[in-house]
């Protein structure tokens, strides 16, 4: 008697962005639900309402959900069970409905500066022109070069150095991580200290969102999680979440866990009106045993903001 043939499992289908960073970091997923959990995949790619709008801020048009909403709508349609984002990219609170499910280790969370004729901040000239489209980075450049015009920069990674490389800039700044996944580190001519600039909350990590209800895929994709950047990560959000943080909010904030399971967090905060104002800041360490610690280091860390006068920097419009 013939035996039938098995029939192999459904792949899990992955929504991602088209953008060449976000195809690679929705292929390492892939390779790793293979290689660690047996989990074969395949990718969706779309395009989202953050990729089509280019000529505004992100703060002025809904902000960096815009990269997420659309990916969030294959999950709930069922046309995929899997979302891959850069976490910096994934608002504070998630939909109902929708849970975080793993954060990958996180890569180099510093910002880079890159450009064709100059090492680093100082070495650029009087004047000389930075692009950027982040509110954070802004307030933090303009705190150490307020000399500096700092224009809009918005596209892909690439559409972004190509911008550099036609002469329409004399710097831009990027996140180290997205050069280096895509094996471009050699573009990076310095990167930023925390002490000059501190990160945006999540930078550097990859979040992967399914539905909530989703359990048998929650249980295999936590084998995936990194502990020490779940808990780092944690509290980041937490700062921005306490503050009605938005990309229309100069909010940076980064923490690391120690061998020690201390996790130290640094927040800093400018004006969204007016970049030459100071810059507000905060430095906290404590334990972290669970994801709830983390959360409270963090939401301390916006109070201590608060205590440095965070309210009226909060209420004063994005520019």
């Amino acid at each position: 008697m013939s035996q039938a043939p098995s029939s192999s499992p459904t792949p899990v289908v992955i929504a991602t962005r088209e953008s060449r960073l976000a195809l690679w970091q929705a292929e390492h997923v892939r390779d790793r639900l293979a290689a660690e959990l047996g989990l074969t995949a395949e990718l969706l790619g779309m395009t989202t309402r953050g990729d089509q709008i280019l000529d505004r801020s992100l703060s002025k048009v809904g902000g960096k959900g815009l990269f997420v909403k659309e990916l969030e709508t294959a999950l709930e349609s069922g046309q995929a069970r899997l979302a891959v984002h850069s976490l910096k990219d994934v608002p504070m609170d998630l939909p109902p409905g929708f849970a975080l499910a793993a954060i990958l280790e996180r890569e180099d969370p510093r910002d880079a500066f890159v450009s064709n004729r100059y090492d680093d901040l100082a070495a650029l000239p009087q004047g000389a022109c930075v692009g950027t489209s982040s509110l954070r980075r802004v307030v933090q450049i303009k705190a150490l070069r307020p000399d500096l015009r700092i224009e809009p920069l918005r596209g892909n990674l690439d559409t972004r150095l190509r911008k550099l490389d036609e002469g329409q800039y004399d710097a831009i700044v990027l996140a180290a991580a997205g050069l280096k996944r895509l094996g471009l580190g050699a573009r990076v001519r310095s990167v930023f200290s925390q002490t000059q600039m501190i990160p945006a909350a999540g930078q550097g990590a990859l979040g992967l969102e399914i539905r909530a209800d989703d359990a048998e895929l929650a249980a295999a994709l936590a084998r995936l999680k990194h502990e020490p950047t779940w808990l780092a990560t944690h509290a980041e959000r937490a700062v921005s979440r306490a503050l009605g943080g938005s990309c229309s909010v100069p909010l940076a904030a980064h923490a690391t866990v120690g061998a020690d399971g201390m996790l130290h967090l640094a927040v800093a905060l400018g004006h969204g009106q007016d970049p030459l104002q100071p810059m507000l800041r905060a430095e906290l360490s404590g334990p972290v045993p669970d994801t709830a610690a983390a959360e409270a280091l963090g939401r301390e860390a916006a109070e201590r903001l608060r205590t440095a006068g965070a309210d009226a920097y909060l209420a004063a419009p994005a520019p």
